[in-house]
């Protein structure tokens, strides 16, 4: 279906990959993995064709049709919603609009064997079906068939992308490549996705950093890494135990070797001089000669070092929360939440997209106002805050270098100590010069956690903390919140992260919220099929929907007749 051969790129002077020869074939799925800026993305683009390799090919099988997550929404900000999905199948919907204009058009111009043609070619591709399936995608990605009909440019941004995504599944292509499909996906939908993508009949090549996607969906891994793309079958678990495996064994064969050319150096050193030995010590010089040893190129993966501290306990009671509501305008997303938190609880706030977990958040931090209800810090509470976008913590501080921010936050700290934070979090001395401007997401992530290492609160809230974090970050962030003395308050879509931090589950739901202590595998046991299966959990939704939209027509019917 598809083939690399020899596949290689350097960029600016870097090797990323080369001599990379794999064959993909129906029915794989392909996890690509490796640090940030190791070239995973680079070999998508390589395989789309929408890059040059330095070396090799990317051949595709004749009539097969490769599909690509696009980025750019703007170009179909007017189009409807349902529309937009539809268009995934490029060539069925081109002879649908076709249809449209001709029936649209004057009677006396109506072209019955070109319309005969059109019908002929839309009934033989499923045609029909198209809008049912583009419909069924949209909802498993949490797009309601209420806005189907609505244009693009009514979502926000993340929902908007959400669109390209049911595009490109609902195109059913032979070969499917998404670079981080899940990025603003909730739980619920990455479920879906993954349901979703384990049916496809073609190929599919997925770059995640969502280690539990990528052993629920993946049959293959291809390891971006030593210079390399090196592929192993099975999911990412296999994967990681493989692969050190691997790198062991080779260092192994290496020292093994080095030891045997230091005997025969011995050897020939002791004896070269002695006419007995002098033959035997010729014959092992020529044996070191031949005895090669391979160099092992560096690993491109980084493991940060992030570090929290307490510089105080916090009083037993953290924060406790009453009665908050919020709506933004018709959208009611908090209704008379309550809850208390106690020190030292990690607490993981779960649930759909647009529910109110970020808002919850930012209303106890002071960032937006609720409409009622009341926040209440505990004794001794010092919080600090990671915002999701993180504009809203740098902002105004745009063209400071990285060294001169993150300063401003320690106090009467050396220029050294400032130095040694950031090369925690993977910062050179050159890049301590950067401007914060021009930060990415991963570089603002890692800048604002050094901050919070350097501040030592005793309460940390975290909003998405692994939206920008290679898998080496996630890992890096989940070991330093384990060892974290204080208490952990994060939203978070990544299962694996919040499987291994928490330590109480609180999900957001449309008929009120769930609080659960324990783990995240305790509360998936005591629930039984939530989050587990997508089906399950889209109805259930979908009927806390229901109920709340029934409530407030009663609501609105009684106070019409009491007025």
């Amino acid at each position: 279906m598809l083939s690399v051969q020899n596949l290689g790129k350097d960029y600016a002077g870097r090797t990323l990959f080369r001599d990379a020869s794999i064959n993909f074939h129906a029915g794989q799925r392909f996890g690509v993995v490796g640090a940030n800026g190791s070239g995973k993305s680079t070999l998508l683009r390589i395989i789309a064709g929408e890059e040059e390799a330095s070396t090799g090919v990317s051949t595709l099988a004749r009539k097969a049709r490769l599909g690509v997550l696009e980025q750019n929404h703007f170009q179909y900000d007017t189009a409807p919603i349902l529309d937009v999905a539809m268009m995934g199948h490029r060539e069925l919907w081109a002879v649908m609009e076709k249809k449209r204009i001709l029936l649209e058009g004057p009677e006396d111009e109506f072209d019955v064997e070109k319309f005969s043609e059109l019908e002929t070619f839309i009934q033989e591709n499923d045609g029909y079906a198209l809008e049912s399936r583009a419909g069924e995608v949209l909802e498993g990605l949490g797009i309601q068939s209420s806005v189907h009909s609505e244009p693009l440019s009514v979502l926000s941004g993340g929902y908007k992308l959400r669109v390209l995504l049911a595009q490109l599944l609902t195109g059913s292509p032979d070969v499917v490549v998404l670079d981080e499909p899940t990025n603003h996906l909730d739980i619920l939908s990455i479920r879906w996705l993954e349901r979703f993508l384990c049916g496809v009949k073609g190929c599919a090549l997925i770059v995640s950093h969502d280690h539990r996607f990528l052993n629920n969906v993946c049959t293959h891994i291809i390891d971006v890494d030593y210079e390399r793309a090196t592929l192993y079958k099975g999911n990412y678990d296999s994967f990681a135990v493989a692969k050190v495996e691997e790198r062991t064994r080779k260092e192994a064969d290496i020292g093994r070797r080095e030891r045997e050319i230091e005997d025969h150096k011995r050897f020939v050193e002791r004896f070269k001089a002695k006419p007995t030995k002098a033959r035997q010590a010729k014959s092992r010089a020529k044996q070191i000669d031949k005895i090669e040893i391979e160099k092992l190129p560096q690993s491109s993966r980084r493991y940060p070092t992030f570090t929290f501290e307490s510089q105080r306990p916090s009083g037993r009671m953290v924060l406790e929360v009453k009665g908050i509501s919020k709506s933004f305008e018709d959208n009611e997303v908090l209704n008379d939440v309550s809850l208390r938190i106690a020190r030292g609880d990690r607490v993981a706030i779960i649930g759909p997209n647009g529910i109110g977990k970020s808002t919850l958040l930012k209303i106890a931090m002071g960032r937006l106002p609720a409409d009622a209800g009341t926040i209440e810090w505990g004794y001794e509470t010092h919080p600090g805050y990671f915002a999701q976008d993180h504009h809203e913590i740098l902002a105004g501080k745009d063209r400071e270098t990285l060294q001169s921010w993150l300063w401003d936050q320690c106090g009467m700290e050396s220029i050294g100590f400032v130095r040694a934070r950031l090369a925690q979090v993977l910062f050179t001395k050159d890049d301590s010069e950067k401007r914060v401007e021009h930060l990415s997401g991963g570089e603002g992530a890692r800048l604002i956690f050094a901050k919070l290492g350097v501040e030592q609160p005793n309460v940390l809230v975290l909003d998405e903390p692994t939206n920008h974090l290679d898998l080496e970050g996630i890992e890096a962030l989940a070991d330093a919140l384990l060892a974290y003395d204080g208490t952990s308050i994060f939203v978070s879509h990544d299962r694996w992260f919040v499987g291994r931090i928490a330590t109480r589950v609180i999900e957001i739901r449309p008929d009120g919220i769930v609080d659960f202590i324990g783990t995240y595998q305790e509360y998936l046991a005591q629930c039984g099929d939530d989050h587990l299966d997508a089906e399950a959990v889209l109805k259930k939704s979908k009927d806390g929907r229901k109920a709340k939209k029934q409530r407030a027509t009663k609501v609105a019917q009684r106070d019409g007749t009491q007025a």
